[in-house]
């Protein structure tokens, strides 16, 4: 369902670069919350997401919106949002990050008055961000033995960073294709033009995100990444804790 979802969001992405704009606005909205709340059905109806890992759920959301509204933005394109959709990811899995990065902007969105045309973007581009930090929380429980005492290692650490900072240029990237087609159509050389091949527009995209985007969302990649080595280590654990009592384990007879 992860990978029905994710294919949805990357037809909104992937609409301009066929020359055909932006999708319209209600479409691409309904779009977003129906898959959010396919996901989530889902995990319920498969006991993944429980009452307890769904409180929780609310909870970071709840968190989240409240750090977007205390401080939007910090320096440049960094924001406080980022760090528990990381680590949740991390620690509770793909479909569970996608759900913590899709709802806390949902819920931020709402909060903030931040609701608009923009808004399918960022859903699935913080969504991802929670994905593939669980994706790689996934990856490094199969090549490592488990944590004792949910006691984060260097490694953990080490993947986190890794992660803040690509997903904070990704989320950057991703969220631009709209504010690029919606602002600078027609702009000589960087602007989105009807018709163009799926190349040429990537390019022009390309020159635009250096010209314009790179060393805002840079703030945001090393922003994430000061968080994670700050931060990162007593706040997994206490994740990791988390996870220990809303999980349990079926024993054979």
């Amino acid at each position: 369902m992860i990978a029905v979802v994710s294919i949805a969001g990357l037809a909104l992405f992937l609409w301009p670069f066929f020359g055909l704009g932006l999708p319209p606005e209600v479409p691409a909205v309904a779009v977003t919350l129906a898959a959010v709340a396919s996901l989530m059905l889902l995990e319920l109806g498969t006991r993944r997401l429980d009452s307890g890992r769904l409180a929780l759920l609310a909870a970071l959301a709840a968190i989240d919106a409240a750090l977007r509204l205390a401080l939007v933005n910090g320096i440049g394109g960094f924001s406080p949002i980022f760090f528990l959709v990381i680590l949740a990811g991390y620690e509770f899995g793909p479909s569970y990050g996608f759900l913590v990065g899709s709802f806390s902007l949902l819920v931020s969105a709402l909060v903030t008055g931040g609701v608009g045309p923009w808004l399918p973007y960022e859903t699935f581009a913080l969504g991802w961000v929670g994905l593939s930090s669980g994706l790689a929380g996934s990856i490094v429980r199969h090549i490592r033995p488990a944590r004792r005492n949910w006691l984060p290692s260097r490694l953990d650490v080490g993947v986190l960073v890794v992660v803040a900072v690509l997903t904070g240029f990704a989320y950057g990237a991703l969220t631009d294709i709209w504010g690029w087609v919606a602002f600078y159509r027609g702009v000589e050389n960087v602007g989105w033009i009807a018709g163009l091949s799926p190349g040429e527009t990537l390019t022009r995209f390309g020159r635009y995100y250096l010209l314009t985007s790179l060393t805002w969302d840079a703030f945001r990649a090393f922003g994430d990444a000061i968080a994670v080595i700050a931060l990162g280590t007593p706040v997994l654990m206490a994740l990791g804790r988390l996870r220990a009592r809303l999980g349990y384990e079926i024993v054979a007879p």
